[in-house]
């Protein structure tokens, strides 16, 4: 009986948890990491819930449990490396997977005795934080909380790789059928209560700080889309630029434009405009990352700092919103209406100001209007090559010449006289 209620307990509190995270992600109108968070507890507490209610002995139950467990722990990790400003390795995920289903396989069908299918999957589980926890220490300037969330992940990665082992030396066969009678699955359930709370209080820690720092910073958003406004960004840049320089990491400036904005207010009035406008800051919102900021700095011109990303990876960015955007309808508008956004790219030089910046994107997003709009276009990522400087010895046979000019007074206003 203690054993079904532990059973139990793990995925109840998984589920609630992930109300947790949806609610503030609604509410407090987080990034979508948060969001990721909730989904990730609700595919570990499926997952639990089957491992409880399906025939222990059935071959099909570790392949379908653990595609959950791993589906979720890959969601959490891609979530908090996104809010660091990371980006997960998802080939390497998806090679992990692989292996571990591979293997397991096989060792379901050459024998009954769970313990070696359990090392195989807690191996995997193991890599899968330990490659989480590389990617997170990654990044730059971490906090109090960054550090706490990479401390959780470690400790993931490190009792999946050694809690398996150690439990089976005490008890190194289980046969599938009295799987949930032995001590292992009654251990795992408790551990795994822990380490689920423990992530779960450091993640929620994480999302109520960036909930107050963006309460704090509610003055310098624009009030219709939700952005930040065009002084806030500024400042937000002026800071970014040098700390990308130092730590040579990329930054990439795009600037959109609403195709024809002038005709929706002209046409259908200021508040069918609105409408759009706000769609549109919603748009991005939503599919830029944490480590981004986007930003209103104008009627329908919008600014994103991309954040180690270069030219080419920030164009594939704004590209997925142009054709977010261009599927968008606009219900203010009357049916099935849609609308089109123009975007210029650039990359940060070295030794680049903040408005040559703007420029160089700002250029860019011209050339998209002028080429027919709904499209983006990128500056280019090094400077045009300066006029080649004149050789030495051109420059010293110059000022021979000239001293002998001189000299012979036929010089007349920096021209050679005729004698």
């Amino acid at each position: 009986m203690q054993t079904q209620i532990l059973g139990l307990l793990t995925p109840l509190m998984a589920l609630f948890f992930a109300a947790t995270f949806a609610v503030m992600w609604r509410v407090g109108r987080l990034k979508r990491f948060v969001l990721l968070f909730a989904l990730a507890h609700v595919l570990g507490a499926t997952g639990f819930l089957l491992t409880h209610a399906l025939p222990s002995d059935a071959f099909y139950v570790f392949h379908l449990t653990q595609a959950f467990y791993f589906l979720g722990s890959a969601v959490i990790l891609f979530a908090v490396c996104e809010r660091a400003g990371q980006r997960l390795h998802l080939g390497s995920v998806a090679v992990i997977y692989v292996i571990s289903a591979s293997v397991l396989a096989i060792a379901v069908s050459l024998t009954n005795d769970v313990a070696p299918r359990l090392i195989i999957v807690n191996t995997g589980y193991g890599v899968l934080f330990a490659m989480g926890v590389t990617t997170l220490l990654a990044a730059p300037h971490r906090g109090v909380i960054d550090k706490a969330i990479i401390a959780v992940i470690a400790f993931q990665a490190a009792d999946f790789l050694v809690r398996p082992n150690l439990t089976l030396l005490f008890e190194s066969s289980i046969p599938a059928h009295a799987y949930r009678e032995s001590v292992y699955y009654s251990l795992i359930g408790l551990v795994l209560g822990i380490k689920n709370v423990m992530l779960a209080m450091v993640l929620i820690g994480a999302s109520i700080y960036d909930w107050v720092t963006a309460i704090r910073e509610s003055g310098a958003r624009d009030p219709l889309t939700g952005l930040h406004n065009r002084a806030s960004f500024e400042q937000t840049m002026r800071a970014l630029i040098p700390r990308a320089e130092a730590e040579g990491t990329p930054l990439s400036l795009v600037i959109a434009d609403i195709d024809n904005f002038k005709q929706v207010n002209d046409i259908w009035g200021h508040q069918a405009g609105d409408g759009a406008l706000s769609g549109f800051g919603n748009l991005v919102e939503e599919m830029v990352r944490g480590c981004d900021t986007a930003a209103r700095v104008g009627g329908e011109e919008f600014c994103i700092a991309v954040w180690n990303c270069d030219n080419d990876a920030a164009g594939r960015l704004a590209n997925r919103i142009r054709q977010a955007f261009g599927r968008l309808e606009q219900p203010c508008l009357g049916d099935h209406m849609r609308l089109t956004a123009s975007f210029g790219v650039a990359t940060a030089r070295k030794g680049e100001t903040y408005g040559r910046l703007f420029e160089r994107a700002d250029a860019a997003l011209y050339e998209a209007k002028r080429a027919g709009r709904d499209r983006v276009v990128c500056s280019l990522v090094e400077a045009p090559a300066a006029p080649q400087e004149k050789s030495q010895m051109v420059e010293r046979a110059e000022d021979n010449l000239d001293e002998v000019q001189t000299q012979a007074g036929l010089v007349v206003n920096g021209t050679a006289a005729r004698v």
